[in-house]
């Protein structure tokens, strides 16, 4: 994916990435020169993938920094001690299908406060740094998973409506998207690029939280290795090719048909992920909600 591109003297900064795809989208932006910041929960983990990469890689321009999307004092303080243009943000971290309803102690549900609200939080506050890099890009990592369920304005929270943990994920995983439709629209005067995608289905932590119910479906997954995982996310964090290209969601390095199918054995993105109505309207509830 970055063949030929030469990432000196950019800056990135990735979630999630002690673990999964994160490591690999990590190492590639490395491998071709960036400064590359970890933002991780744990410190100690990320430090270990930091050496790992900067010994692969001959690189040794890798920070380590604590961030735990969940907790809005932790990005504050992330965004505070973050300083200078930001060429690079990649939005990686997440958690799937929690078998249970659990709410962060603003009383929001979860999955949607760390997936999205907290991603979502990060990039307004960064957003000086990106829009003095001249050309910065937000990636978004989503998943097929967001075809199971639209953002549910009127319930986001599952407060009266059974908890479901895929419909949960699923809420999420739109919000991911409909965040880069509504981003490229208010910042492309500031010339940040935004765009969202799905990995693929790749063996991580992430499916810690599947029950047995589903083991013989996974088994059965056409999984993709994590250097193939992470290609669409290296490919919109530092191609050339996406220049001037925002607002879009990609898969396998392409952008999709539109489809209605909540599965996603098949490449496709649904309608109500790219709604620009929706997309407005998220924004909307997701600064009310964060006080900004």
């Amino acid at each position: 994916m970055l063949a030929g591109v030469d990432l000196s003297g950019k800056r990135a900064i990735l979630t999630g990435g002690a673990s999964g795809i994160g490591v690999e989208t990590a190492r590639a932006l490395a491998a071709h020169g960036a400064a590359v910041t970890l933002a991780v929960r744990n410190v100690d983990a990320g430090h270990r993938v930091a050496s790992a990469i900067s010994a692969a890689t001959g690189h040794a321009d890798l920070t380590v920094s604590r961030l735990d999307l969940s907790d809005q004092s932790s990005v504050d303080a992330f965004v505070a001690n973050w300083s200078g243009p930001l060429d690079i943000l990649v939005n990686n971290a997440g958690i799937m299908a929690l078998p249970e309803r659990s709410l962060t102690r603003e009383g929001w549900e979860l999955q949607f406060a760390t997936n999205h609200l907290g991603h979502f939080h990060l990039a307004l506050g960064l957003h000086d740094a990106l829009a003095a890099a001249g050309s910065a890009r937000i990636v978004a990592v989503s998943s097929s998973a967001h075809r199971r369920s639209p953002v549910f304005f009127d319930d986001i929270d599952f407060e009266r409506r059974a908890y479901e943990p895929w419909s949960a994920y699923g809420q999420s995983k739109t919000a991911n998207v409909l965040f880069a439709v509504e981003a490229a629209k208010q910042w492309a005067p500031d010339g940040i690029i935004v765009n969202a995608l799905m990995p693929g289905g790749i063996r991580t932590n992430l499916q810690r939280y599947v029950g047995t119910e589903l083991k013989a479906l996974f088994d059965s997954y056409p999984w993709k290795t994590v250097e193939q995982g992470a290609a669409t996310s290296v490919l919109l964090a530092g191609s050339p090719l996406i220049d001037g290209v925002t607002g879009r969601y990609f898969e396998n390095c392409n952008e999709p048909e539109l489809t209605t199918d909540p599965e996603g054995y098949q490449p496709g993105v649904h309608p109500h992920a790219l709604d620009p109505d929706a997309a407005a309207r998220l924004w909307e509830v997701s600064t009310a909600l964060l006080g900004k």
